[in-house]
């Protein structure tokens, strides 16, 4: 019988600094602009020029290692590393090899190989059949992309499904976003992930061969794209074959997978130190700024809301991954004194979410709902005073128009039945006149419970409590 593979994932991930100018020269970093409008003589590689670090990339830069908890070197290098192609002028590009500015880092317990800066290449548009020029083929350069600063993240292969892989990758663009360095815009481009994937024997510690990932521009092609590999591979080793080590370019259209050239190695670049640019030295000044300007992190803020605030794993994993409504819950935490706080996230995340899909009302933080009214809510159903369905209708109300839950609760007449002698006699309406119900909730099938309950829920107009109702209905019925 053949061994189980297990999946072997590494991220390569490409992150666009959103400062003010270029890596190694003072053209204007832009999206959207006319092509060609932010060149110089420095990115454009013409004859004699130099260039000029950005010290505003480097700053950025260091704020991301102190956030993946990398080790930054007192010294680290440029490299010059050699290819040729339409989108690289100079026929090298600018980055760090065998000294990078930091390594040996973590995040979301897995662990971070290297960070370095690099600046990217120029944006290449390949044309279709009515692009064709003079009767052959043609592609366009953009080069106001290229220069621009990027730092790029390599993890070790520490990654075992295409679902966690995901995970991970959302997780860093959450963190690097709130450092304020880049928007991580993956459909401008801004986050590029690239995923190195290969199988082997499950509880082996031998690596396989990889194959690179490419044009995975959303996180759901990257799983996508992932999965697509692994099972390529399994398939490929199951019938006796062997993987080959080249980089690969994912289909999303058909989930396909076609080659575009062998994996390179660093021989194959050339590298050599940069002679134009001398070492980065980060002082500790510069350090201590980097460390002490973190907000708190996504990572962190999970393990408060589980440890402090007593979150589900998955709730404190779905606020903390979102700074706009983490903050918006907070909020409304504060706004409610005697309210656990996952009965507020409960609420956040689900009623309020569900209320907003529903109006097409976008996030929580940029709703009519203010932090105060959907406290004022919660609390109220948590008080009885409005049942939960009941709640519902407010909170809609709220999303569509604003203002104070106990004003439409009075406008709307929804406060929830107090007088137990009218919910009484309308339960057992409710039971007399659904008798096959009463008699198979009798027999032990609890599920018809529900015709007799929604019979009550629409005479009171949603205003009795359901776990009364569900009291009621069983006491008379002698269960």
């Amino acid at each position: 019988m053949a061994p189980e593979l297990e999946a072997v994932i590494g991220l390569e991930i490409h992150v666009q600094l959103s400062t003010r100018t270029k890596m190694f020269c003072g053209c204007e970093l832009s999206f959207g602009d006319e092509p060609n409008v932010h060149t110089c003589p420095v990115c454009l590689a013409h004859p004699g020029v130099l260039p000029v670090p950005n010290e505003e990339a480097i700053r950025y830069a260091l704020k991301i290692a102190a956030a993946l908890e990398c080790e930054v070197a007192a010294s680290s290098i440029f490299h010059r590393k050699n290819y040729f192609y339409p989108d690289n002028p100079k026929a090298y590009q600018i980055s760090q090899y065998d000294q990078p500015l930091a390594v040996d880092g973590r995040l979301g317990g897995i662990r971070i190989h290297r960070a370095h800066l690099e600046e990217d290449a120029a944006k290449t548009i390949h044309l279709g059949e009515s692009g064709r020029i003079h009767g052959s083929g043609a592609s366009l350069v953009d080069f106001n992309r290229g220069g621009t600063p990027l730092v790029e993240i390599v993890t070790e292969p520490d990654l075992r499904g295409a679902a966690e892989a995901g995970a991970w990758a959302r997780l860093l663009r959450t963190t690097v976003r709130q450092l304020g360095v880049s928007d991580v815009n993956m459909e401008e481009g801004s986050l590029r992930i690239d995923a190195n994937v290969s199988v082997r024997p499950a509880g082996s510690e031998a690596l396989g061969t990889k194959t690179e990932l490419k044009n995975m521009n959303s996180f759901r092609f990257l799983e996508r794209g992932i999965e697509a590999e692994l099972a390529r591979q399994r398939e490929l080793i199951g019938a006796g074959g062997k993987v080959e080590q080249e980089t690969l370019h994912f289909h999303p259209e058909d989930s396909s997978l076609h080659p575009l050239r062998s994996k390179e190695e660093a021989h194959d670049y050339r590298y050599f130190p940069e002679p134009d640019l001398v070492p980065l030295a980060p002082t500790e000044a510069m350090l201590r700024e980097a460390r002490e300007s973190l907000p708190e992190l996504p990572e962190a803020r999970m393990r408060r809301y589980e440890g402090e605030l007593g979150l589900s794993a998955e709730n404190a994993a779905q606020l903390a991954g979102d700074p706009d409504e983490a903050a918006y819950f907070e909020a409304v935490c504060a706004a409610a004194d005697d309210v656990e706080a996952q009965t507020i996230a409960n609420w956040v995340t689900g009623e309020l979410a569900a209320a907003l899909r529903q109006a097409d009302g976008g996030s929580a933080a940029e709703s009519e709902v203010t932090p105060e009214a959907l406290a004022a809510l919660v609390a109220m159903v948590g008080e009885k005073r409005v049942s939960h369905g009941s709640g519902k209708q407010v909170l809609a109300a709220l999303v569509a128009e604003g203002g104070d839950p106990a004003a439409i609760v009075e406008r709307e007449g929804l406060a929830q039945i107090s007088d137990s002698g009218e919910l009484e006699s309308i339960v057992a309406a409710a039971v007399d006149s659904n008798p096959e119900a009463a008699e198979q909730v009798r027999s032990g099938n609890q599920k018809a419970i529900g015709a007799i309950v929604g019979a009550v829920m629409k005479q009171t107009k949603g205003r009795a409590d359901g776990g009364e109702v569900n009291r009621l209905i069983k006491e008379m019925l002698g269960l």
